[in-house]
């Protein structure tokens, strides 16, 4: 298993042997398809950070449901922020690894 990217509060690693990218939110570890990690970034994507910081999110906190409901997450606005970096982060690594 090799580690892609790391932040604050996630990890993603790269499983050659059974095809397959993991999850780690500390509390969590998830395995997602290529196609799985797809649509986690497009909900990561669409969530309103500016809502967290203009009041339209009272609560902070945003959920996300992954993999056909298997999987429910919640995060507070400082694991969004982070989210966000480790999606993009995470998505370079793999653009690079391409190339090479």
């Amino acid at each position: 298993m090799n580690l892609l990217f790391q932040s604050r509060y996630f990890s993603s690693y790269q499983s050659d042997k059974d095809r397959k990218f993991i999850f780690d939110c500390g509390h969590k570890i998830i395995q997602l398809s290529f196609c799985q990690l797809l649509a986690f970034r497009q909900n990561v994507l669409k969530i309103d950070l500016e809502a967290h910081f203009t009041g339209e999110n009272k609560h902070g906190l945003e959920i996300l449901v992954l993999c056909n409901r298997e999987h429910i997450l919640v995060f507070d606005t400082h694991q969004v922020v982070d989210l966000k970096e480790f999606i993009r982060g995470t998505f370079a690594i793999l653009e690079l690894n391409s190339l090479i």
